[in-house]
């Protein structure tokens, strides 16, 4: 799908039919005719939006004649089969010309409809160095968010693990250690392409830009530091949450011995008076009951206050 956006008189971002100079053409998922147009029509070079659409391609800029492509990894979250929270990052190619600023992506994104709802202020696509810029800080604002919510889930865990019993919470953390795994490989690429980008080889920067540049920057050295740190918090719960489990497994299979060894002794009563053995003591069909149920009591009381020591 190819959509153009350009600015209204009041600076938000409204659709029109028809390219223009200064405009911003969004694809997502295009078709093998709409990329046909992207190349044929726009002229784009037909590697930068191979590269675009791959989602193993790495965060990374480069220059071919008057293109400049910025592919950079941007989170996304969802839920799968067994309903577990995963997050993880899909590559977005832009592509700037001469005359636009060009996103292509394989999938929709938060990012594209953030921009495309107004949610990001001040979109000028005109102004193609700060447009680019804005959807960068946009990003690494986004993994800010996602790692927060990272957070949120392991700390919602953390206080489920004295109860645990079952594999799911331990599945969700291992989930979640996975995601941040590829946060901060995305971020790591993310960081060396905007520093890239800070160096102004590749791409023309204008004084107003510097400082947006700059707070990208930070932003991104940002959410490096939380991945690390989340990750390191993770590791250490999973291993005190598989301990947990095996504590809860030790506890359980205690009181089915307890509950095994109190049971049995009745048995053992009522077969010595059951199966006529001589001289057994007060041979009344009380007797056995009332022995029974006190030695059963005294052996209850004795075992959980060895439990307790």
């Amino acid at each position: 799908m190819i959509n153009y956006y350009k600015n209204s008189e009041t600076g938000r971002l409204y659709s029109t039919e028809k390219v223009s100079s200064g405009c911003w053409i969004s694809v997502v998922n295009p078709t093998p005719q709409e990329i046909k147009i992207l190349i044929d029509d726009f002229g784009l070079d037909s590697g930068f939006v191979k590269s675009s659409l791959d989602e193993e391609e790495s965060s990374r800029i480069e220059r071919e004649d008057d293109q400049t492509l910025i592919i950079i990894d941007t989170p996304v979250s969802s839920m799968d089969d067994s309903e577990t929270k995963i997050f993880y990052t899909m590559p977005i190619g832009i592509i700037l010309t001469n005359e636009n600023v060009i996103t292509i992506s394989l999938h929709e994104s938060q990012l594209i409809d953030e921009a495309v709802r107004g949610t990001i202020r001040n979109l000028r696509p005109s102004f193609k160095t700060r447009f680019v810029l804005q959807l960068l800080l946009r990003i690494a604002a986004l993994f800010l968010y996602y790692l927060k919510q990272i957070d949120k889930i392991s700390s919602v865990a953390e206080k489920q693990l004295h109860n645990a019993m079952k594999n799911e919470l331990l599945m969700q953390l291992l989930a979640l250690e996975k995601s941040l795994v590829y946060f901060s490989t995305s971020l790591k690429a993310n960081e060396a392409t905007i520093e890239k980008i800070f160096r102004g080889r590749v791409m023309k920067l204008y004084d107003e830009d510097q400082d947006l540049l700059e707070d990208v920057l930070i932003e991104m050295k940002q959410a490096i530091e939380m991945s690390s740190i989340y990750s390191g918090i993770l590791s250490s719960m999973t291993e005190g949450f598989s301990g947990v489990i095996s504590n809860n497994l030790n506890i359980v299979m205690w009181r089915l011995t307890i509950v095994t060894i109190i049971m049995q002794i009745p048995n053992i009563i009522f077969a010595f008076y059951g199966i006529n053995t001589v001289d057994l003591p007060l041979p009344y069909t009380w007797f056995p009951i009332v022995l029974a149920v006190v030695i059963t009591a005294v052996a209850t009381v004795v075992l959980l206050k060895w439990k307790k020591k």
